[in-house]
């Protein structure tokens, strides 16, 4: 055990076994948990003796008072920035999941409360650490073509739930691309351009241009398409459909020895995809 004791926002969510398992996996426990939901029988599989609250201000409170050193924020897209200051208020580094924040606003007041507070908010950009994505790199010339297949089928549920309304998750091109584009970001130079041609509740798809590239993009969250996550870079395909099991793991790892990413690593794609986003209303 590394001692380190973690608290988790958003128990019942998709994610959350994830954010179990890497604790679990590092040596540390997982000593308190909320969500409104209370479908948490998954805490039985990691830790049993978790305490458990459905109000988060009970949450809070007993935050206040039973100091942890991370706060793990799984909860819907709109709530991270309030869930990662909740983390900060009560002297905690936080760990967030994708995307850390909807808007670029909401990043700039966190980065404020980082200096205020002397704690850190470290975002899951998983994809980067992905073996595929680091091989990559090793074939990026002076400049590239890529071509971008980013599809995971989702049911009818997927756009009756808080996923499906832009305003709580800021749509397809933040809630499933934040990953996308993130990656795309740190594979190739800022970028300089962008077009949309298509935009709706479950696709979207489009170009950007970097100063060393020119990408097309694609994703779909319809139910009717088949997982796939490929990029053909100079025609030489990078798969990510597979090899995601131990991504939280290891950045679960690389954060507790100060090797985590920060909310300014975070900043290219939430600036890309919000711009895009205002476009596309």
């Amino acid at each position: 055990m590394n001692g380190k004791r973690f608290a988790l926002i958003g128990a019942a969510g998709y994610i959350a076994p994830r954010h179990m398992q890497a604790i679990m996996d590092v040596g540390g426990s997982l000593v308190a948990a909320v969500d409104p939901h209370d479908s948490v029988g998954i805490l039985d599989q990691y830790f049993p003796d978790c305490l458990y609250f459905r109000e988060p201000e009970r949450f809070d409170r007993h935050l206040s008072k039973n100091p942890v050193d991370y706060v793990v924020v799984c909860s819907p897209n709109y709530l991270h920035d309030a869930h990662c200051l909740m983390g900060l208020r009560n002297g905690a580094d936080v760990i967030c999941e994708k995307p850390l924040v909807c808007n670029e606003r909401n990043l700039d007041n966190l980065q404020e409360w980082e200096q205020m507070t002397g704690r850190s908010i470290y975002p899951i950009l998983q994809c980067r650490l992905h073996p595929e994505a680091i091989r990559a790199k090793a074939i990026i010339r002076e400049m590239n073509y890529c071509h971008i297949e980013y599809l995971t089928p989702r049911g009818e549920w997927y756009l009756q739930s808080w996923k499906g309304d832009i305003q709580k998750s800021g749509g397809v091109m933040t809630n499933i691309g934040i990953h996308l584009f993130d990656l795309c970001l740190w594979l190739f130079k800022p970028w300089i351009r962008w077009e949309l041609s298509d935009c709706s509740d479950n696709v979207a798809s489009g170009s950007i241009s970097t100063f060393d590239a020119e990408i097309q993009w694609q994703l779909s969250v319809s139910k009717h398409v088949k997982p796939q996550r490929v990029f053909k870079i100079n025609k030489e395909s990078i798969d990510l459909t597979t090899g995601f099991a131990d991504l939280h793991t290891e950045s679960y790892r690389r954060i507790l020895t100060g090797q985590g990413f920060n909310t300014e690593d975070a900043r290219p794609a939430i600036r890309l995809v919000e711009i895009m986003r205002d476009g596309c209303a």
